[in-house]
């Protein structure tokens, strides 16, 4: 069997590597496998068809002698005796280069899974910015261990399913490799919910027997329009990802019939220009649908992805989305990086398309090394970068920008100088003078205003969202002069408490912060709050809480409100609207610098996506029942069958429930149907529910849900309270 899975990688490298370079391959694995001479994979197999499976995977995309010779020793330094140094001598220094970059620090002892982890991935990751095939290989290997995980523990096979879906799939889709990223993704469904993979797999089988006819007229239709004008070119149905459609159902709440609904087509043509008249002739065939063109052609992707994206109105109203681009972009689609080796060419078309994006990445990843206080704050920072969703702006020149989804004006500043960075004082987004912590949208023109006197912020770092952002403004902070910090420092805490000087705050109180903070002086202290090691609002809460919650006003707080939360010790109170939180709800407050505590629920998506440097600023707080007496805003969502009289049957019913409707918004969704989005004043959890199964049993009714509303501006409520 070894013999003959070895032979098919020859007949696959023989098709476009000369002889000699094949011989090489097969020192490689004469190496390999009287290294891993009785050594058995889990499944009984023995271990060298492993790394012979690899090799086969970067053969097929025709990379070249010395990745595929990787492939096949990826294993032997790091599961028999052979050495870094052996195969150097062997092989040469590129493919030893190659093999240490995917081989596991397993020599190190370290204290927990965790920290391994961390450190081997930061390992890789400074190994691929020296040579992207590094890369390759380890998601070539990745593929075959998820392909090959069933003799392995359930428990052990979920965990190694996360690692890859928190990890090596974002790396792909980074890099470009869809192809890889897709496969990848489908085993990581697979085998952290099986049961759910087949139900879903066989639903949408079921489903695309059904709609076969629909998908063939409309192909039809524009291949008959395309050869009116004399176009060549070719259109298909794009498969649909099992794991893309739960993502969807669980991400917005959808039901599956609404995410199937959407057909997506993709037309390939000879080049550019043609993509734009085939542009013109779909919109001729079927509706666009407002505000849905995207021009990834003239403003590609962070990861070089070009393709012309359209949505439609299709036959007897079926939604449509078409996809318009030339071959090379199908590939590079497809492939990413790899198209570099598939395609055996080095023009500046392939470079400027996925390279050059890869290379500006990998390099900010070097620069981001060097800046990281530890190996945590480094993985860390890869895993903000990794960001699946882009904005684009604009500078005051009329270049386009891309930055992370999220990006503040600070992170604008720092994307195009660090110099920029740290003198910023403020911005003008479209003409208009706009917070440095508020999110930029797409298509914005952001200016900077910097001055001479300007310096970074420590508030900075609870908004900016780019690694490049916030490890330089780290970098500033940790290279402030021991004076200027505890100065700063104390103007700091001075800011939210009412003090007019830090002696006005008893000793015993000071003490006390002093002990549980572990800090010698004062001045220590101070320093670490302005250089943000120590969260200044923690503090003020220690100094606070050691009042008379009977006497507030000693510290400036009003009197006239009541408070819901307990626990907050008199900070100024915000209730987030990524969740909308209600009383019966689970929470927990994050601690912010300048918004005081942000209340989420446990369940926040958006709390999921933050880093572990964020999650230790979280406060564990609860309702405190005997003071909730407000009306608190929610949001849910209505699907509905447009009817004669169905929206005011609707406001009634919630208006009888005693619920406060404020800003509504509809859009219909099919020739049928109709989705609105409505805010509710309700008082609790229980009422919310209560008025959520009084719409669902409506008879035009067909789904009701909680919405989660994102602000494109600011993430956090505008209402804020401080508690008495």
């Amino acid at each position: 069997m070894i013999l003959q899975q070895y032979q098919q990688l020859k007949k696959i490298v023989g098709e476009y590597l000369p002889p000699e370079q094949i011989a090489r391959i097969d020192q490689a694995f004469n190496l390999a496998s009287n290294a891993h001479e009785g050594q058995f994979r889990t499944g009984g197999e023995p271990y060298i068809t492993h790394p012979v499976t690899v090799a086969c995977t970067l053969a097929r995309y025709h990379l070249d002698y010395e990745t595929i010779m990787a492939g096949i020793l990826h294993d032997v330094v790091e599961d028999t005796p052979v050495t870094k140094e052996q195969l150097q001598k062997f092989f040469g220094s590129n493919v030893s280069n190659l093999v240490a970059g995917v081989t596991k620090l397993d020599k190190i002892q370290f204290s927990n899974y965790k920290e391994a982890q961390v450190a081997n991935l930061r390992k890789m990751v400074m190994a691929m910015v020296q040579d992207i095939r590094v890369i390759i290989i380890k998601l070539a290997d990745r593929m075959h261990n998820m392909q090959t995980l069933r003799p392995l523990r359930p428990d052990k096979r979920r965990r190694i399913a996360k690692e890859t879906l928190e990890i090596y799939t974002p790396l792909a889709n980074r890099l470009g490799m869809h192809a890889i990223k897709d496969k990848l993704e489908a085993l990581c469904f697979e085998n952290i919910y099986p049961f759910r993979s087949k139900t879903l797999s066989n639903a949408v089988n079921h489903a695309l027997s059904n709609r076969k006819t629909e998908i063939e007229n409309i192909v039809a239709d524009v291949y008959k329009e395309l050869e009116k004008r004399n176009i060549k070119g070719r259109i298909f149905c794009r498969d649909i990802s099992i794991f893309n459609i739960y993502r969807k159902l669980q991400t917005h709440k959808l039901e599956f019939h609404g995410v199937l609904d959407n057909y997506c087509f993709t037309v390939i043509v000879n080049d550019i220009d043609t993509c734009y008249r085939v542009l013109g002739i779909i919109h001729s065939l079927y509706k666009p649908k407002p505000n849905s063109f995207k021009d990834y052609i003239a403003v590609p992707k962070r990861n070089g992805y070009q393709s012309i994206h359209t949505a439609l109105i299709g036959p007897h109203g079926m939604p449509i989305e078409m996809l318009i681009r030339t071959e090379f972009m199908n590939a590079m689609s497809e492939m990413g990086v790899l198209a570099r080796w598939s395609y055996n060419t080095t023009d500046d078309k392939t470079s400027s398309a996925v390279m050059q994006q890869a290379q500006r990445w990998m390099n900010n990843l070097l620069e981001l090394q060097e800046n990281a206080g530890n190996a945590f704050e480094f993985v860390e920072g890869v895993k903000d970068d990794l960001f699946p969703d882009e904005i684009y702006v604009f500078t005051p020149e009329g270049n386009i920008l891309e930055l992370p989804m999220g990006s503040t004006p600070i992170d604008f500043a720092y994307a195009i100088h660090t110099d920029i960075g740290q003198t910023c004082i403020g911005a003008r987004v479209d003409h208009q003078p706009y917070p440095l912590s508020w999110k930029l949208v797409s298509g914005q023109s952001v200016e900077i205003i910097t001055s001479p006197t300007g310096r970074p912020n420590t508030s900075w770092l609870n908004f900016v969202v780019t690694s490049r952002a916030r490890t330089k403004i780290k970098q500033y902070l940790n290279n402030l002069a021991a004076d200027e910090a505890i100065v700063l420092g104390r103007r700091i805490v001075l800011n939210s408490v009412s003090f007019r000087s830090i002696s006005e705050i008893p000793q015993d109180k000071m003490n006390l912060i002093l002990r549980e903070t572990k800090h010698s002086d004062c001045n220590e202290l101070f320093r670490d709050i302005a250089l943000g090691n120590e969260m200044s609002l923690l503090v003020v809460q220690k100094i606070l809480g050691q009042s008379s919650r009977s006497d507030p006003t000693s510290y400036g707080m009003p009197t006239d409100k009541k408070f819901p939360i307990r626990g907050t010790f008199g900070l100024l109170i915000n209730f987030a609207q990524c969740c909308q939180p209600v009383p019966g709800d689970e929470i927990v407050a994050q601690v912010t610098s300048g918004k005081g505590l942000i209340i989420h629920r446990c369940e926040c998506t958006q709390l999921k996506h933050e880093t572990d440097l964020t999650r230790d600023k979280l406060m564990q707080v609860e309702w405190d029942e005997d003071l909730i007496e407000q009306v608190f805003q929610t949001s849910i969502t209505i699907e509905y069958i447009n009817a004669v009289g169905v929206l005011p049957h609707l406001l009634r019913v919630i208006s009888d429930a005693e619920g406060i409707i404020g800003d509504m918004s509809t859009y219909r969704k099919d020739s049928t149907s109709s989705v609105m989005e409505l805010k509710i004043g309700v008082q609790s959890l229980e009422h919310l529910n209560g008025i959520i199964k009084s719409l669902k049993i409506l008879p035009n009714v067909l789904t009701v849900s909680r919405h989660t509303y994102s602000s494109s501006r600011n993430s956090h409520a505008k209402n804020q309270m401080v508690p008495s």
